[in-house]
């Protein structure tokens, strides 16, 4: 599943037992995808050793949601398998 630019999307929530690059203050929070940064190895296939590709995204939150106040964004990189529509 691709994403577009303005595409408003969720990190998925949960805690996987493995490495992982989403960080755990976006996890479950929606946001809205501001570019598409092309194809890169996925850290959590390249600590099992594998070169696995993914597009990876920059998505931008509202502070508010993330950290209960702030009225500033965070953009945030995160690849495909990170992200599901909200």
């Amino acid at each position: 599943m691709s994403y577009a630019v303005g595409d408003r999307v969720r990190a998925r929530a949960g805690d996987p037992d493995h490495h992982t690059r989403l960080p755990r203050y976006v996890r479950g929070q929606a946001g809205d995808v501001v570019a598409r940064l092309g194809d890169w190895v996925l850290p959590d296939a390249s600590v099992a050793g594998l070169a696995t590709t993914e597009p990876c995204y920059a998505v931008r939150f509202a502070a508010a949601d993330l950290f209960g106040s702030g009225d500033h964004t965070v953009t945030v990189d995160l690849w495909e398998s990170y992200l599901e529509r909200a």
